[in-house]
């Protein structure tokens, strides 16, 4: 999971990159990106950490243009500590392309091959951002047929012939040096990626991004979603051309954007976040009420913030009050994507803080989004005893994880869910809840599924183990715990920020 923007505009965009980063921090907080365009030259910086901590004055002074993209990271693969794989990535040949991608390439490593062995290009770290970025630029060569000039017609070709060489979930912004900005989609839509436009006395300015809600703070109109397969293209004079670029498959939104990643004010794929999340509190409601109605419930107490809106509901279809037992420290990141297990435990107790008075002698319903490692749940269920409660139950608005996602997200390690080899009963021994109560999958599929009928069927694999792309082997997941568990225990790299100032050729 990271973030991506790309605009097109008709005054400097830096700054409305960066403030674009800024809103969707919460899809990454590894490391930062920003390039941007001003004739035939690149100019870019990016580093390692928040986009408050990677940008500085003097480097948006350097950042020139009025196109540009950027990107916030959370890494899935390669180095979580490596501010070398920071993105954007560039590669001067041909034409001169920056990309910056939001997912994961389940061929990556076949790629890197064919790249080396066949196609003659040299990947120089382990990102697969790097390996897409690559395969592009390849197939924009041969699309081109050895001219000098680019068309519409040639770039959506290049895209075409991406297509059919990736395997696994993406969505890329790209600039073409002297052309444009280039968006595209994975075939099935896993990885989200929105249009915007903004009408100005200058002309219309464009935006995608990998959430609404950059659109809406930005002052961007929604046009809508990319479809899967989808390319866009915006040139610098700013003409919009679409094409779809990818064979029919299924159309399968990754479900974990509803559960936990995406912001509550977005929409993706024309499904309110905020909505099916509220949705998410109904159903599960409704099983409490079936299944475990013997617990006597005083209070529900969400686990801020990507629970709230399911809680809410949830107390109110029960008739229970709801409460804010923790207060969030705002200058913590999200726990889920830190990366490394003493990183993430270390910080649950310095971002949430319990309030005494609504634990003291109660029986304590808490709600999370869902329960991935296990390690912030026994760690807030501490708290909640230590502060009086006399029982403490757990509600999980997602049904039990269990299998690894290698569309995106960091669950690379079955050894490391929690939910993976037990059943709920010991997990909730496990994590220390007098009762844990599940969302069930066909319910979480009602709640997202009933606000777009059109969308026919999600990605869902950590909690069914089904992978929509239909080529993840057990052999491919053993070597991805293989080597995501070796990089987890690596030490950190040196985190110095990169500059870089990159002819691309004349416009």
């Amino acid at each position: 999971m990271c973030g991506i923007i790309g605009v097109v505009a008709t005054s400097p965009v830096n700054q409305l990159l960066y403030d674009g980063l800024q809103v969707l921090q919460h899809r990454g907080q590894d490391a930062a990106g920003i390039a941007t365009a001003e004739g035939g030259r690149f100019h870019m910086h990016k580093g390692s950490g928040l986009a408050s901590e990677v940008f500085r004055t003097r480097n948006m002074r350097n950042l020139q243009g009025n196109w540009g993209i950027a990107h916030c990271r959370y890494p899935t693969a390669g180095s979580a500590f490596n501010s070398a794989e920071a993105q954007p990535f560039y590669v001067n040949s041909p034409f001169g392309l920056m990309l910056a991608h939001n997912g994961n390439l389940t061929n990556s490593d076949a790629l890197k091959r064919e790249m080396y062995l066949a196609d003659l290009r040299h990947m120089n770290t382990n990102s697969d951002s790097e390996v897409l970025l690559n395969v592009l630029a390849h197939e924009l060569q041969v699309a081109s047929n050895g001219r000098f000039q680019l068309d519409e017609d040639t770039i959506f070709r290049a895209v075409a012939g991406t297509h059919k060489r990736a395997r696994g979930a993406y969505a890329a912004v790209v600039m073409i040096a002297g052309y444009g900005l280039l968006a595209f989609r994975d075939p099935n839509g896993i990885r989200p990626l929105i249009l915007g436009k903004n009408e100005t006395p200058a002309g219309v300015d464009y935006m995608v991004a990998s959430e609404s809600v950059a659109l809406d703070v930005l002052g961007f109109k929604i046009v809508r979603d990319i479809a899967p397969g989808e390319a866009v293209l915006v040139d610098t004079h700013g003409k919009l051309s679409t094409r779809s670029c990818a064979a029919a498959a299924p159309y399968a939104p990754c479900m974990f954007e509803y559960v936990y990643l995406a912001r509550p004010d977005s929409i993706i794929d024309g499904i309110s976040v905020y909505e099916s999340r509220v949705k998410m509190g109904v159903y599960l409601a409704e099983k409490i009420r079936r299944d475990f109605s013997h617990l006597k419930i005083d209070v529900v107490i969400p686990i801020p913030d990507s629970s709230r809106s399911a809680a809410m509901e949830l107390a109110s279809c029960l008739g229970l009050p709801y409460r804010e037992g923790f207060v969030k420290n705002r200058y913590i990141g999200r726990t889920f994507i830190m990366p490394g297990q003493s990183v993430r435990k270390k910080s649950v107790r310095q971002k949430l803080n319990a309030m005494h008075q609504e634990f003291a002698g109660k029986n304590v319903l808490l709600v999370d989004d869902s329960i991935v490692r296990g390690t912030t749940s026994r760690e807030i269920i501490n708290m909640a005893r230590e502060a009086g409660a006399t029982n403490v139950y757990m509600a999980s608005a997602a049904p039990p994880v269990r299998y690894a996602n290698v569309y995106g997200i960091d669950m690379p390690s079955r050894s490391e869910l929690i939910g993976a080899f037990r059943n709920e009963a010991e997990v909730g021994v496990e994590i220390g809840a007098d009762a844990l109560i599940y969302q069930d999958l066909a319910d979480l599929k009602r709640a997202v599924g009933s606000l777009n009928p059109t969308v026919e069927r999600f990605e869902c694999s950590c909690f069914d183990g089904d992978y929509v792309t239909g080529d993840v082997t057990a052999d491919y997941l053993d070597r991805v715990e293989g080597s995501r568990g070796a990089a987890s225990k690596a030490a950190d790299e040196d985190a110095e920020q990169l500059d870089l100032n990159l002819m691309a050729g004349q416009s």
